[in-house]
């Protein structure tokens, strides 16, 4: 961290290693591009949560006809992303996607899923969008990274879930797969499963570390295909499991 005076929890880096480690590992460009680079066309790719369009220029290089679509409620973020074919102020946890059933091939959310506390709404919203055989790719810090078990072990925290910070939800592989296998059961098949980052190592070994332990890696990634048609499985799951939260599920609740 360079500025000893930043409020705990509004930057990352605070560990003494910092210094080591190549942050923009933690989003997983690499991963993000070899998952695309995998598929043989695209005509429409949506971006929640799209920052400043780093994953959508990645779609872009690869798939030059593709019509790229930025979701993104930030304003600082809006204001940049200036090279996309559409921008959406959307709020994921409460709109509904601009989008009409099955017309998308290819959603991403991209360190983004963790800020959220609605997530059968954005699964639901994601899944409705999606045509079946397109693609839900997901990038999020991992809970079980090696790290965070060893800081468990020492009664430590998980680096990336404080109280006082900006994340919310935390995942894992088997996790996030039980997710969609018990809400929307044969609706989603794992294509690609990847890691990025790799605590407290430079990117040469970091790399190295998460291609071969991606379960380990400080920032795992999922890319989903829809295989079977929708209706809504997201959104009636919280009520037949009589959840005590009050999620937020478009009037279904």
């Amino acid at each position: 961290m360079t500025d000893s005076k930043a409020i705990p929890g509004s930057t990352g880096g605070q560990s003494k290693f910092a210094f080591m480690i190549d942050h923009s590992e933690t989003y997983g460009s690499h991963v993000i591009e070899a998952f695309l680079s995998h598929l043989k066309s695209i005509e429409t790719i949506a971006d929640l949560g799209a920052g400043p369009g780093r994953d959508l220029a990645i779609a872009k290089s690869l798939f030059p006809e593709a019509q790229t679509i930025a979701v993104e409620n930030y304003p600082a973020y809006v204001q940049k992303l200036a090279n996309v074919d559409q921008v959406f102020p959307v709020n994921i946890e409460r709109d509904r996607l601009p989008f009409a059933d099955e017309s998308i091939d290819v959603i991403m959310a991209n360190q983004v899923l963790e800020h959220t506390k609605e997530i059968f709404w954005i699964f639901h919203e994601v899944t409705r969008s999606l045509k079946v055989g397109g693609h839900f790719i997901i990038g999020v810090p991992n809970i079980a990274s090696l790290h965070n078990r060893l800081l468990l072990l020492l009664g430590r925290h998980p680096t990336q879930h404080k109280a006082y910070s900006a994340h919310v939800r935390p995942f894992s592989k088997h996790d996030t797969v039980r997710f969609t296998e018990v809400c929307f059961p044969g609706g989603y098949r794992l294509v690609k499963f990847a890691g990025s980052q790799f605590y407290p190592f430079p990117k040469t070994i970091a790399r190295f570390a998460a291609k071969y332990a991606p379960t380990m890696a400080f920032s795992i990634f999922f890319m989903f295909q829809k295989v079977r048609d929708y209706s809504e499985q997201f959104l009636e799951h919280p009520v037949r499991a009589n959840l005590e939260t009050p999620f937020y599920l478009g009037g279904l609740d």
